[in-house]
């Protein structure tokens, strides 16, 4: 098995042992019937739980948890489900999420055609007023075989403007209306970091990419406080259901930071949340610090920084050309000076560092900063735990770097199986070779951590276990460009979403694995992922997600 960096072995090491006497108070919750994994290398596998004030009081055999069953002890019984470690999504974006639920969702358009019939349902049953905004679409296996463009949006819509994001949320096409209404003609020049893309006639097509989304920004409605709380009690409920007891919430708007707060003081957060806040907003993080609510139920400790743009609309920065686009080479979404400014700053003041980098020149880039921000405190950068988000094209000279600059690798194993139907073409047989490259990166010294990019994906847990242990798209299919030698063992997949998780929140002697004293944060699913034929692992569900000792969902 991969050996784990020392620093996190060794807080698995130090951790509480698995049991505790049995000559102990009553606890409050007891958890078998099932297989039950701890992500403990040295005990991987008990036959019961048992929690005590949101903590685990035991881990071990089923009789020693039966004699801590008292009459006010609740009982659960797993019939037959398999539990782990609370799984927590290192990479999502938690307002989004919430958004999905809200507006009109394009996911598994089959074609521009569909998007056009789904914007057109979406207007008859709504009739919105404003702007129309909905996300999800994505042209790979289209038979039009190209991006969405205004006139698909405009045979629906002629006069109110229509902005529809892609998948990623790197691109946009707004239709005719929306960019009349932001004066987007023949003239309008790329911003820096963005495209506006134009066809043969000069004219823009309505496809705005990276920083050139910003030009129709106004555009778009503004929830209301009562609107944002909404969003969040819905991605609260989505992801609980779906098994996550945690997410790392990525470029979240520092605004709802107070939000996401009150809703805990509330008793409504029901998910562990880790925000990485959105350097342009991220003032009031760096005078105050990071925070905390008291039951340590919602933190914010970070900021998040976007190196490039995403391989699909080819803003991923690339050393070369574009396989299938000769004259595009991808785009750097920041200027390397504000970068500098910004991991300056955060060095300074203690604040982790997450950079979204896709492209091979945007993951070598990002490291060379901070290789250079290091420079002026070696100590707080070995300790900081800084992210690179993504890291999907990496050179195979790079992929050492992770691990001596002490840069966590965070992953979204589905990327990989969506993006390998397209990725030969973008980038060529030979730049395959370093991407999606976990298995190198863990076989390195790195740290990998994983998580679904969720809305961008679908933000299930079981399909993000199953493309990371079986590098092969949910019909089955990969083949040798896939380089399946980069998947993982089911151990290794398993502490991708648990112990190492954690650790890149610094919350290793709290979450991450099965063992007395730690968070009881628990996620039970149909299937056993450990033994199941890997096919079976995404046709599974969640069954009991249990945050702090509390069941937060139940479908047994």
């Amino acid at each position: 098995m991969t050996k784990l960096p020392l620093a996190l072995s060794a807080a698995l090491v130090l951790a509480a042992p698995l049991a505790a006497s049995s000559a102990t108070p009553p606890a409050d919750l007891v958890i078998w019937g099932g297989p039950i994994y701890t992500a403990v290398d040295a005990k991987p596998k008990v036959e019961a739980v048992a929690v005590r004030a949101g903590r685990i009081a035991y881990a071990g055999g089923k009789a020693g948890a039966q004699a801590m069953v008292g009459p006010q002890t609740k009982v659960v019984d797993l019939k037959g489900a398999a539990l782990f470690p609370g799984f927590t999504d290192a990479h999502a974006h938690l307002d989004g999420i919430g958004d999905r639920e809200l507006t009109l969702n394009l996911e598994g358009s089959k074609s521009a055609a569909e998007v056009t019939e789904r914007l057109r349902a979406y207007i008859a049953e709504h009739h919105p007023a404003g702007t129309i905004v909905g996300r999800g679409w994505i042209e790979t296996g289209w038979p039009e075989h190209r991006f969405l463009q205004k006139e698909d949006l405009d045979r629906v819509a002629p006069d109110q403007p229509v902005i529809l994001t892609r998948a990623d949320g790197h691109a946009l096409t707004a239709n005719s209306a929306a960019l009349k209404a932001a004066h987007i003609d023949a003239a309008t020049k790329d911003p820096f970091g963005g495209q506006v893309l134009k066809g043969a006639d000069g004219q823009p097509t309505g496809m705005l990419v990276d920083n050139a989304k910003a030009l129709v920004g106004a555009l778009e409605p503004r929830p209301s406080r009562e609107g944002r709380l909404a969003r969040f009690r819905a991605a609260f409920k989505v992801e609980t259901a779906y098994g996550w007891t945690g997410v790392h919430s990525m470029s979240v708007n520092m605004a709802d930071v107070p939000l996401l707060e009150e809703l805990d003081k509330s008793g409504e957060a029901s998910l562990r949340v880790y925000n990485m806040v959105d350097y342009a907003g991220a003032g009031p993080l760096f005078a105050s610090g990071p925070r905390q609510t008291p039951d340590g139920r919602i933190t914010t400790r970070g900021i998040k920084l976007y190196m490039d743009g995403a391989l699909g609309s080819r803003g991923a920065a690339l050393f070369e050309p574009y396989s299938d686009a000769p004259s595009i080479t991808g785009t750097f979404i920041t200027q390397p000076a504000v970068m500098r400014e910004a991991l300056k700053k955060a060095l300074a003041s203690g604040i982790q560092v997450s950079t979204h980098a896709i492209g091979d020149k945007g993951n070598a880039t990002a490291l060379d900063l901070y290789e250079e921000a290091f420079k002026a405190d070696p100590a707080k950068g070995a300790s900081g735990r800084w992210r690179i988000e993504h890291a999907q094209i990496i050179r195979p000279v790079d992929i050492p770097r992770f691990h001596a600059d002490h840069v966590i690798a965070s992953m979204q194993p589905s990327h990989a199986i969506g993006d390998f139907h397209f990725a030969k073409a973008r980038l060529g047989e030979a730049r395959l070779k370093g991407a999606y490259a976990w298995q190198s990166l863990l076989k390195s010294g790195a740290v990998v951590v994983g998580g679904s990019d969720a809305p961008v994906e679908r933000g299930a847990p079981l399909i993000e276990f199953y493309a990371a242990v079986a590098r092969k798209d949910l019909k089955g299919y990969s083949d040798a460009d896939w380089h399946p030698e980069e998947k993982l063992s089911r151990a290794q997949a398993l502490k991708l979403f648990t112990a190492s998780a954690a650790y890149a929140r610094f919350a290793e002697k709290d979450l991450g694995t099965i063992s007395v004293g730690k968070r009881a944060d628990f996620s039970g699913f149909s299937v056993d992922l450990m033994t199941a034929p890997e096919a079976e692992i995404p046709k599974g569900h969640a069954v009991l997600t249990v945050v702090d000792g509390q069941v937060v969902y139940d479908k047994r």
